[in-house]
């Protein structure tokens, strides 16, 4: 059997930069309690190791509202920007690992707000990010998360529009939903703010998918950027699985195929990734 493994398949920069800050401060930070508000990145196996070492994980505001003393570490989605405002005005410790490239949007949707552009953030309404991103957009945003809602769209008259996008939306439905939204005649300035090593990942997944007879994507449930791999993947090979671990996969069903392409999520590890790999290749 032929094994095609994704090169983009793995830890981004963004996940990469926020793991290796939480365990920094393991290793700094002795004595004082460690908490992540909300997990620091969406996978279930880094997450449960980092309880195993002490780390604390603060699911809602409310919780946060709890601590007293100790250091609260930003998860890489990123945060409103009250829970900043709010950490620094009751001067609690915190380190903030959100993504650079979430920081960007955070920027320019402040930026534009002020200037007095009317904000839309195209991507999943519901995903911490976006929640993030609407947060530092004061109180003129909407999020678009597919072609209905940006059928439905209508700016305040007199508005201009600014367009960013979730850093992990799949860029071929970003550019579907910009054009809904231009056709309106709005005084519009669209930013792609999609990740680079996003679209990347996701052309080369789509490349692999058509080349093989199975497909198997890899990464956490809550994952969108994993959630949308596996999309763009089932769409190019009929034979496409999402696991989060080998644990979730039945190795009978690649007995008849030939060929299997391997991706990952940004938040998979590699060693969960070289485990799959390496049972493919021993069991056939």
């Amino acid at each position: 059997m032929e094994i095609i493994l994704a090169k983009t398949a793995g830890f981004c920069f963004g996940v990469k930069r926020a793991v290796e800050t939480v365990y920094k401060q393991l290793a700094e930070n002795k004595e004082g309690k460690i908490y992540t508000y909300g997990p620091i990145i969406h996978n279930e196996e880094v997450i449960k190791d980092m309880e195993s070492k002490g780390i604390i994980v603060l699911r809602t505001e409310e919780e946060l509202k709890q601590i007293k003393d100790g250091t609260v570490i930003i998860r890489s989605h990123g945060v409103p920007r009250h829970i900043c405002d709010y950490l620094e005005e009751k001067q609690i410790s915190y380190v903030d690992a959100t993504c650079p490239f979430v920081k960007k949007i955070h920027k320019i949707v402040m930026e534009e707000s002020a200037k007095g552009s009317y904000i839309v953030i195209v991507g999943n309404g519901s995903h911490p990010e976006v929640e993030g991103i609407k947060g530092w957009a004061g109180s003129s945003a909407t999020v678009i998360s597919d072609a209905e809602d940006a059928e439905k769209f209508s700016a305040p008259p007199g508005k201009r529009v600014c367009v960013v996008a979730q850093t992990t939306y799949n860029y071929n439905k970003f550019k579907e939903l910009v054009e809904i939204i231009s056709e309106k005649g709005y005084d519009i300035i669209v930013l792609n703010t999609i990740c680079s090593a996003t679209k990347e990942r996701q052309e080369e997944a789509a490349d692999i998918a058509k080349r093989v007879d199975a497909m198997i994507v890899i990464g956490d449930k809550h994952s969108s950027n994993t959630q949308k791999l596996f999309e763009i993947c089932n769409h190019a090979c009929n034979n496409t699985y999402y696991i989060q671990t080998l644990d979730d996969f039945d190795m009978n069903q690649l007995r008849s195929v030939e060929t299997v392409g391997i991706t990952a999520g940004a938040s998979t590890p590699n060693n969960i990734i070289e485990e799959v790999q390496n049972n493919v290749r021993i069991n056939f």
